[in-house]
């Protein structure tokens, strides 16, 4: 399982290190135990900036370009991160929880042992994403591209999927059972290698028959 989320930013390891940030963003800056609370940054560009044990609290990001930036052991809560580019960006131990990330271009992008909890993931493209023991806990993907991604030891316990792409990824040990709801657009395609429950192989019937050309009447 991917690392333990934190509730609060007091129960950080590193929260007694952390320095508040000033000014804005910047591209190959490297920020090591640094506090990003509230505030806007809109139109600026991060590209290939380094966030080492950081947090951020609150904080909107409109617009901003990172990418492949690195984020390892970075911690983010409650925060809005809206028409950002992330493209082969670097995630490990790292979480979001609570916030929003909506129009976001993540793909290419690597995530490793990062969790999503109580997010909203609306039209997020991570098309030829890897992502490795990636949790998403209680959130709404809505239009989340994860085509020709690759997806190893994921799991969406309590998470509603609606539109979400799987064609064309290639998935290893990726656990669908514990979530609220699977609306797939593309049915079967890209579910090889997924575990899915007894009940959710039901609802989705139909689209495996029509897939196989197979016509059900009673």
């Amino acid at each position: 399982m991917p690392l333990s989320v934190p509730d609060r930013l007091a129960d950080l390891p590193y929260a007694h290190l952390l320095t508040p940030h000033t000014g804005p963003l910047r591209s190959d800056e490297r920020h090591d135990t640094v506090h990003f609370d509230g505030g806007e940054h809109r139109d600026e560009s991060a590209a290939g900036a380094v966030f080492l044990e950081c947090a951020f609290t609150g904080v909107a990001l409109d617009g901003v370009r990172m990418r492949q930036a690195r984020f390892t052991e970075v911690w983010a809560q409650a925060g809005r991160w809206v028409g950002c580019d992330l493209s082969e960006s670097e995630w490990q131990d790292s979480a979001f929880t609570g916030g929003v990330l909506a129009g976001v271009a993540a793909h290419g992008s690597a995530l490793r042992r990062t969790v999503f909890r109580g997010c909203k993931l609306e039209a997020v493209n991570l098309r030829a994403a890897v992502l490795r023991d990636v949790v998403f806990e209680d959130c709404l993907l809505r239009d989340v591209d994860f085509g020709d991604a690759r997806l190893t030891d994921v799991s969406f316990p309590g998470s509603t999927l609606e539109e979400v792409r799987l064609r064309g990824a290639k998935l290893t040990k990726v656990d669908l059972r514990g979530a609220a709801r699977l609306g797939l657009p593309d049915g079967h395609q890209g579910l090889r290698g997924a575990v899915i429950s007894s009940t959710q192989l039901l609802e989705l019937a139909p689209q495996f028959a029509h897939a196989l050309g197979i016509t059900v009447k009673d």
